[in-house]
């Protein structure tokens, strides 16, 4: 806190109250006069309606999109104003929103239970043991990463399609005994609970507040994104560029992802680098840069499949395609050392103290590697793999040796 605040304490003027479904019913005596008191009272109009009775002031559904309504709140700064949200609004909710241009100082919280406790306590689940996710204006895609053989997720559904769907996609993965129950209503007077097995899944009439259980049972040969890097290759779409799976795990060892931080993954092909990037933590970010539509257009399939929907792709070439980009923390350029000014070009755009590795294979890619290493040090390394395989039609197996890879990391200063 700064001496400024410390010395002229905020108004609480902004009130964030949860409401559940049972609306007025469940709410503190203070949380009402809260309300009751707002010059101004927003929410969703589920939210209004259910809180109608003490609403004295003018009433504000949200806008779309909803950051629009912060002009409005600022407006009344000192005044007060009263946000309904549901549940705990820090928890997927409109909280995080809200403290984008409110101090929290000038704000009182009044949470319900979430849907995630709520759901929890009808389940006897312990919620530690739980893995928590929203496909509420998310792709779907989004959960895959989650569907670990014994775990048991709480995803917040989008709609009522959203069950039908995500039991669609358990069945397509292989794990269509999972157990999805779907809880309707919570907390309210239309309270309902229904469990099935994925493949069994045959609800049509699901209201749209609704939330999802899933004890994930996965067969043997299941389509499970394991937690290690290195995934196996038949798991990506290619043409042929892509980042084997010894070469890869070596390479987002060497790129060192830590919470939060953002890649480049130059020369994108199947997506493998940025992928694997992603999936290390649900806060990491990474833009790929490719030249080929149909290989961007691939990556972007494969991003999908194994859950990271949330990759950028810019299709340009590099390093024009720079331009304008956020800094990254780290950048892996797979492709495109031909251009002699690709590497000054990343090394440039790098942050203080980020990372840089970049793979080679021919012999004039390789050259570009040293040179840089004897430019900017860091370590170069020579990486090779060798698998057995069956000579001829006999018994008889030898080492078969892929092409070497060539490695320069280094971290910019």
């Amino acid at each position: 806190m700064t001496a400024e605040r410390a010395n002229c304490p905020a108004t609480r003027w902004l009130s964030i109250v949860g409401i559940g479904e049972d609306g007025t019913a469940g709410l503190s005596s203070v949380a009402r006069e809260l309300i009751s008191s707002a010059e101004l009272v927003l929410g969703g109009k589920r939210h209004l309606a259910l809180a109608s009775e003490l609403i004295r002031g003018r009433q504000m559904s949200w806008p779309s999109p909803i950051g629009n309504v912060l002009p409005e709140i600022e407006k009344h700064r000192g005044r007060p104003v009263a946000v309904l949200a549901s549940g705990d609004p820090f928890h997927y909710g409109v909280g995080d929103m809200l403290m984008r241009s409110i101090a929290v100082e000038e704000t009182i919280c009044l949470p319900q239970p979430s849907s995630f406790s709520l759901a929890a306590s009808r389940l006897g689940w312990s919620l530690q043991d739980v893995t928590p996710v929203s496909l509420h204006g998310r792709a779907l895609e989004h959960v895959v990463r989650h569907l670990q053989p014994k775990a048991r997720l709480l995803a917040l559904s989008w709609d009522g399609g959203t069950p039908a769907k995500l039991a669609a996609l358990l069945v397509a993965r292989g794990m269509g005994s999972s157990t999805l129950t779907v809880l309707e209503s919570l907390g309210g007077p239309n309270e309902r609970v229904r469990t099935t097995t994925a493949d069994a899944f045959a609800f049509t009439d699901i209201v749209s507040l609704n939330i999802i259980a899933l004890d994930v049972v996965a067969a043997a040969e299941a389509q499970v994104v394991t937690l290690a890097p290195g995934l196996d290759d038949a798991l990506f779409e290619h043409d042929g560029q892509l980042t084997k799976r010894d070469i890869r795990a070596v390479t987002l060892s060497s790129l060192a992802p830590r919470q939060g931080e953002l890649l480049w993954d130059v020369g994108l092909g199947a997506g493998s680098i940025a992928i694997e990037w992603l999936l290390r933590h649900p806060s990491m970010r990474a833009i790929g840069i490719e030249e080929g539509a149909e290989r961007a257009a691939r990556a972007a399939r494969n991003a999908a499949a194994l859950g990271t929907p949330d990759l950028q792709i810019v299709q340009g070439v590099a390093p024009a395609a720079f331009a304008g980009l956020p800094p990254p923390d780290a950048i892996f350029v797979g492709g495109g050392l031909s251009d002699a000014g690709l590497l000054d070009a990343a090394w440039a755009a790098l942050k203080p103290g980020g990372r840089l590795v970049a793979n080679a294979v021919s012999l004039q890619s390789e050259a570009r590697l040293i040179d840089c290493f004897q430019k900017h040090g860091g370590e170069i390394t020579r990486l090779q793999v060798a698998k057995a395989g069956r000579a001829g039609t006999g018994n008889v197996f030898v080492w078969r040796h892929a092409a070497p890879v060539t490695q320069w990391r280094a971290r910019k200063p």
